[in-house]
């Protein structure tokens, strides 16, 4: 990222995310993205996904880099599960049928992918998007809260698929639940105020954070 701003006009004024902010995320390394509620978090990962664009700046990506995890509103409701999964199979340049074969078997959603995905429960709207996200192999992953849904089999599937592409792959991650913080990630990030505030101890990032958060 650098030298990046970004901001929302409201009521006449504008309510800043970010402020002149360079920050460079290191290949091999894993970053936890904290903040106080409101501080900006998940806009922030959307930049880093170039689901949104700055105001002013630029954000750079030289590796393939993921949707946040946990954020469904990439996938349009109008469309099928199939239709989605052409869409961005066709997106990143993968095999479509092996991409549908993937996400049919490990969402275990049946008939439904052929189905708008308007019609998918929210439990099946989350399987859905989380096996999609785990067909396509990224040199980062971005995560952005996710909980926990299925029975305890699925969440079983769900974590060893993850902990399989990340043995490969780097994460930027937001949560809530500290340990999970600790334990996928190198280096903390703490948005305070439109800044960036980098740790490369995670416990000192927590700890700013945990103060923040009093």
């Amino acid at each position: 990222m650098e030298n990046v701003t970004k901001y929302y006009k409201t009521a006449g004024h504008r309510r800043y995310i970010l402020r002149k902010q360079n920050i460079h995320f290191l290949a091999g390394q894993s970053y936890g993205l904290l903040g106080v509620n409101g501080a900006g978090k998940s806009t922030t990962m959307r930049l880093i996904a170039g689901a949104e664009l700055p105001n002013r700046g630029h954000v750079r990506r030289n590796v393939r880099v993921s949707w946040p995890l946990g954020f469904g509103n990439g996938f349009n409701s109008l469309l099928s599960g199939k239709e989605n999964i052409k869409f961005v199979a066709r997106a990143y340049g993968e095999d479509y049928h092996r991409v549908l074969r993937f996400v049919t078997e490990f969402a275990e959603i049946g008939s439904y992918i052929n189905e708008p995905l308007r019609t998918y429960s929210s439990g099946m709207g989350a399987r859905f998007a989380f096996g999609l996200s785990m067909a396509i192999e990224f040199d980062c992953y971005l995560v952005d809260e996710i909980t926990a849904v299925g029975d305890a089999n699925f969440q079983r599937r769900c974590r060893d698929a993850f902990q399989q592409r990340r043995a490969k792959s780097d994460v930027i991650m937001i949560s809530h639940d500290m340990n999970t913080i600790k334990d996928y990630c190198d280096v903390a990030i703490v948005l305070i105020d439109g800044h960036m505030v980098q740790f490369d101890n995670v416990e000192d990032g927590i700890a700013t954070y945990m103060r923040l958060n009093r």
